[in-house]
């Protein structure tokens, strides 16, 4: 395989996680008696662009279903995130009832619906048939198909461009980079902005956060590397924000290279730097990551092993958790079951370990000894939510970036 973006040879081996199904594609009770399918899930580095990337097995159709379970309005943290995300950019960008709002990968409407509440004209873009339908149902507009250069010259040719195109979580999806930026280029204005935010490459590998890696996400982004995606498509970074999103992520700000339409910030070059020290740009900084996501994964192992016979439930049918769950081998005997908010995987099975899924009233009911917070990143907001868990003696577990029982 070669570089999805510049196409150069992928030399440089960063981690190997042997096979798995994608991980959210969550089993119904008939579906319990039928094979599933398993991708490789390994992961290189371009030494030319330093685009990390997974190997292709999978075409995005057979990720992102009609049927997709992930719906962003099912946690408080990131509805907090989206609604001061909005604030913000309202008044940064000076949006008012004439401007329009683009957000690619809209989802279940969890950010449009509070640029809506300011009568700020928007439209969803999102490829899930269930996420759309909600969003739809919220009253904003939803394009129901998958964004690209093709979809952006329908929307231009009807004059719809955009003054803010929000990206968020979504780039590191996208198979064809070229294309998708392509397409943020038609659809902005000159003067137009588009955001960014993706999980740091930097903090994937300083951190271990190795079970962020699955098929769903093709590519694992720094701010090097996407500076050279770009500049290829004619677009640039004029201002990066470090946030804590997702155990730490970027946010950055592009517009038309060519507008000159917004000064470049000083914290691009300063995070420029900081990546360069990290050596991000070398063989050097990939060549241990394996190594230490075995460290991770055998020391959560062992710990369940030991307290095997102890009542031990998982808290959060996140990919993340399946990355995790299917690569350490974790099956029911270890985790009896896990319990998740949404009731759109509760009473189905995890992907690969067939660990059912129900909902929280289920925990009082069996009173675990231990809860294994999955989504790592959320931590604070679930052991709040769970905190009566500490009336029977209840603990919590995480495993990333190392193991803590608290």
């Amino acid at each position: 395989m070669n570089c999805r973006h510049c196409s150069a040879s992928l030399d440089i081996e960063f981690a190997d996680l042997g096979t798995s199904p994608p991980s959210n594609s969550y089993l119904k009770v008939d579906q319990l008696q039928k094979p599933e399918i398993f991708y490789p899930l390994r992961v290189k580095v371009c030494k030319k662009c330093w685009l990390v990337q997974t190997e292709d097995f999978a075409r995005r159709e057979d990720f992102f279903s009609p049927d997709y379970s992930y719906f962003s309005s099912f946690s408080k943290t990131w509805l907090i995130h989206a609604q001061d995300y909005a604030t913000k950019m309202m008044k940064r960008i000076k949006l008012n009832d004439k401007s329009l709002v683009v957000e690619v990968a809209s989802n279940d409407g969890y950010l449009l619906q509070y640029f809506q509440s300011f009568n700020i004209p928007c439209i969803g873009i999102e490829p899930t048939r269930s996420t759309a339908l909600v969003s739809s149902q919220k009253g904003i507009p939803t394009i129901c198909e998958f964004f690209g250069a093709e979809l952006a010259n329908m929307l231009a040719k009807e004059k719809k461009l955009a003054d803010l195109i929000p990206a968020n979580n979504v780039l590191a999806h996208v198979p064809d980079m070229n294309d998708f930026l392509t397409g943020i280029r038609i659809l902005l204005k000159n003067n137009g902005v588009a955001t960014f935010e993706f999980p740091h490459l930097l903090q994937l590998v300083q951190k271990t956060q190795f079970d962020t890696i699955y098929h769903e996400h093709y590519s694992y982004l720094s701010l090097i590397s996407i500076q050279n995606i770009l500049k290829t498509n004619r677009l640039e970074v004029f201002d990066v924000e470090e946030i804590p999103t997702h155990g730490g992520s970027l946010r950055v700000y592009v517009h038309k290279k060519d507008s000159g339409s917004h000064e470049i910030s000083g914290r691009v070059e300063t995070l420029y730097k900081k990546e360069k020290l990290a050596g991000i740009d070398t063989n050097c900084f990939y060549k241990n990551f394996q190594n230490k996501i075995n460290d991770t994964k055998d020391s959560m192992l062992k710990f369940l092993l030991e307290i095997k016979g102890k009542k031990i439930i998982g808290y959060g049918a996140a990919a993340k958790g399946n990355t995790f769950i299917n690569y350490a081998g974790i099956r029911s005997d270890l985790l009896s079951f896990v319990v998740d908010k949404s009731p759109h995987k509760q009473n189905k099975f995890l992907p690969g370990s067939r660990i059912p899924i129900y909902g929280e009233n289920i925990i009082k009911e069996f009173k675990p000894d231990f809860v294994v917070i999955l989504p790592w990143n959320l931590k604070n907001e679930i052991s709040d939510q769970l905190s009566y868990i500490r009336e029977w003696g209840g603990k919590f577990i995480v495993a990333i970036p190392k193991l803590e029982i608290f």
